[in-house]
C-alpha cells in the first residue's frame, strides 16, 4: 500500500469528514491510522453494499439448489487462473481457438501460487480470498481519489458506488478486476499527488494483471513525462518510464516463448480478440438497443452501460478532470469500444473505469440526503439482483 497524504488544506471543512479535524499527522503509522480513520466509513459502506450483494446471491443459490462457493471461486476465467497457478503457461501457440492460456497475464496466479504455498486451504479458497482483499484495498484507494479531488463526502460516495456498479459482483470472485481496481486506484492517487515512483511501479504491476494495464501505463506515462516537463523533477521521470514495464514486459515473454514477435498478439486472435476500431461493438449495440424484440438482458445491460460510460467521459472531460484521469479512462474505452472480441463481458472490462463515475458520486454528495439514499439505496439492490441473474441465471461466464 503506498503512503497515504495528510489531509489537504485546500480541501473545505463542509467537504470534510465530521471530526476529522485537517491539520498534519506526525509519525508514519499515525498518518496511516489517520487516513482509515477517515475512510473507514467508505470502506464500511463498501462492504456493506457487497455483503448485500453476497447474501441475495446466496438466498438465490439456496433456492435453486445450487452451491455459491464453487461459482465464486473456481468458474469460467478463475478456472484459467488456477490453471496457470498449478501448472503454469503454454508453450506453444496451438491450433484451438479459445485454449491457450497465454491470454491470461500473470500477477494473479503468481500471488495465488505464492500465498497458497504458506496457508492452509485450497488456491480456488486462496485466490477468493486475495479477491476480497484487494477489493477492500480498491475501495480505499478509490476513496482517496474521490477525497483528493472533490473531498471527503464525495469520495465516500464513490467508493460505495463502486461497489454497487452493475456487475460489481465479480469483485469478490476468483477474478483480476478487484486486484487490477487496487493498483489502479493508488497508482493513479499516487500520481495525484506527485508520488512519481510509487505510481509507475504500480501501474507496471497493473499491466502485469490484465491486457486493460495499458490504459493505466498510458496514463501515468503522459501524466509523468507532462510534470517533467513542467519541472517536477527527475521522478516524475522515472515514473513515466516505470509505468510500461510490467505490460510491456509480459507482451515481449510471450514472444520470447512462443519464438514470435507477435506471439501475444497471436494468441489475442486465437481468442478471437482484435482491435476493429469498433465495428464489432456499433453492430452489437445497434442489434440490442434497436432491432433487437427481446434482447437478453445482460446483453441490453452491456449495451446500456457502454452508453452511459461514453457520456459519462464526456462529463469528465467538461469537468477538465487531472490529465492523468482523462488518458486512463480514455484508453480504457478505446480498448473496450474498438476491440472486436465477445461483446457480454465489456461491462465487466469497465469495472477498473471508477473515474467515469466523479460526476454521479459529486452530485450525490452534493444532493439531499433523502435523494442521495434513494440513489445509492436503488444502485445497491438493482447491483445485488443484476449480480444474480449474472452468476444463476445468464449461461454465461460474466
Amino acid at each position: 500500500m503506498p503512503p497515504t497524504a495528510t489531509p489537504h488544506a485546500t480541501v473545505p471543512a463542509s467537504r470534510r469528514a465530521p471530526g476529522s479535524g485537517g491539520g498534519a499527522v506526525p509519525g508514519g503509522g499515525s498518518r496511516l491510522l489517520h487516513a482509515l480513520n477517515r475512510a473507514a466509513p467508505a470502506l464500511l459502506g463498501y462492504l456493506a453494499v457487497r455483503l448485500t450483494g453476497l447474501l441475495v446471491l446466496a438466498r438465490w443459490a439456496h433456492l435453486k439448489g445450487e452451491s455459491l462457493w464453487p461459482t465464486l471461486a473456481a468458474s469460467w476465467d478463475s478456472h484459467w487462473y488456477l490453471g496457470i497457478a498449478d501448472h503454469g503457461y503454454h508453450h506453444e501457440l496451438g491450433p484451438a481457438p479459445n485454449t491457450n492460456n497465454l491470454a491470461f497475464f500473470p500477477l494473479y496466479p503468481v500471488l495465488v501460487r505464492a500465498v497458497a504455498a504458506v496457508t492452509p486451504g485450497s488456491r480456488a479458497s486462496v485466490a477468493l480470498a486475495i479477491a476480497v482483499v484487494a477489493s477492500v484495498a480498491a475501495a480505499w484507494g478509490i476513496f482517496a481519489v474521490g477525497e483528493r479531488l472533490h473531498g471527503w463526502r464525495a469520495g465516500t460516495v464513490l467508493a460505495v458506488l463502486w461497489g454497487a456498479m452493475p456487475v460489481a459482483v465479480v469483485q469478490w470472485m476468483g477474478y483480476t478486476e478487484s486486484l487490477f481496481t487496487a493498483l489502479v486506484a493508488w497508482s493513479l492517487y499516487a500520481a495525484l499527488t506527485g508520488r512519481w515512483l510509487w505510481a509507475g511501479w504500480l501501474a507496471a504491476l497493473a499491466g502485469l494483471t490484465r491486457p486493460t494495464g495499458a490504459a493505466i501505463a498510458a496514463a501515468v506515462t503522459v501524466a509523468g513525462l507532462a510534470a517533467f516537463v513542467r519541472g517536477r523533477g527527475r521522478r516524475a521521470l522515472v515514473g513515466a518510464l516505470l509505468a510500461p514495464l510490467g505490460w510491456c514486459g509480459y507482451v515481449a515473454w510471450v514472444a520470447l516463448r512462443l519464438g514470435r514477435w507477435d506471439g501475444y498478439f497471436a494468441v489475442q486472435r486465437r481468442w478471437a480478440n482484435v482491435w476493429d476500431g469498433g465495428k464489432v461493438t456499433l453492430e452489437e449495440l445497434t442489434q440490442h438497443l434497436a432491432y433487437d424484440a427481446d434482447p437478453q438482458l445482460l446483453m441490453l445491460l452491456v449495451s446500456v452501460v457502454l452508453v452511459l460510460a461514453t457520456g459519462l467521459f464526456l462529463l469528465c472531460l467538461a469537468d477538465r478532470q487531472p490529465t492523468v484521469l482523462v488518458v486512463f479512462t480514455g484508453v480504457l474505452l478505446l480498448i473496450v469500444l474498438g476491440s472486436g472480441g465477445v461483446y457480454f463481458p465489456r461491462a465487466r472490462f469497465l469495472l477498473p473505469a471508477f473515474p467515469l463515475l466523479l460526476p454521479v458520486a459529486v452530485a450525490v454528495a452534493r444532493a439531499r440526503r433523502a435523494a442521495a439514499l434513494l440513489v445509492l439505496g436503488g444502485a445497491v439492490l438493482s447491483s445485488a439482483w443484476l449480480g444474480g441473474h449474472l452468476l444463476l441465471v445468464w449461461q454465461g461466464p460474466p
